[in-house]
């Protein structure tokens, strides 16, 4: 009996720390991140720019359905909480707790650069560029958990620089300034997945031509927009 209450236990521990993972990247059009996007507990997913900024959370009424297209999320009717006024001038009214899932943030005495940046989503850490690093990714996110998240620098061609070079493992290229003007700067390849596009002489000139708008690469799911 006490095996089976351990085992319990130990499954809803490690559910938990998953449901905070990374879930999804929204690359846009010409190869821009929009979001990472953060899988909480009862279907509700937080939005994080690529400078560690809360864009929205809410209830994702399509998971397990289909593909959230146009990133839509429906209020959360569950536990909300935010930081008080009594609390770091950082942090003060910033959402505290979506659910069960507590948010920190980097606080007023820490690095000017990163105070008031989201600094871990329950026991998912996030950390970030810093000033004196490549001008290309300075405040960016560097590091979600222990995936290593790095961008093109400022010396990489015009069209790729300060794109989304690698998640962990996975690998990311982009067509550059010298490729047709149609698709320059669109996402070329995730890990071993290629993507080609209509070229400016051809019907749907830009459009995606081989390739999935969706893929799952080293664990995390990919949005590709098609404009």
């Amino acid at each position: 009996m006490k095996r089976v209450l351990l085992a319990t236990v130990l499954f809803f521990l490690l559910a938990d720390g998953f449901s905070q993972s990374l879930s999804k990247i929204t690359i846009a059009g010409r190869g821009q991140v929009e979001v990472f996007a953060f899988a909480l507990p009862e279907n509700v997913q937080l939005y994080l720019t690529k400078d560690g900024n809360i864009l929205k959370w809410g209830f994702d009424k399509y998971i397990g359905y289909q593909e959230n297209y146009n990133n839509d999320l429906e209020p959360y009717v569950g536990r909300v909480e935010y930081y008080t006024q009594n609390d770091d001038v950082a942090l003060r009214g910033r959402v505290k707790y979506i659910g069960n899932t507590l948010l920190t943030y980097y606080a007023s005495y820490e690095n000017d650069a990163l105070k008031g940046k989201l600094k871990a989503i329950g026991p998912t850490s996030i950390d970030y560029y810093l000033n004196y690093e490549d001008e290309a990714c300075r405040g960016f996110i560097k590091k979600i958990g222990s995936l290593a998240i790095n961008w093109y620098a400022s010396y990489e061609n015009e069209d790729i620089k300060g794109k989304l070079k690698n998640v962990g493992a996975t690998l990311l290229s982009y067509y550059g300034s010298f490729e047709d003007k149609a698709y320059r700067g669109k996402i070329k390849s995730i890990g071993q997945y290629n993507i080609t596009y209509y070229s400016s002489f051809e019907l749907y000139s830009g459009s995606m031509k081989t390739g999935n708008t969706v893929m799952n690469v080293g664990g995390v799911k990919y949005y590709i927009k098609n404009y």
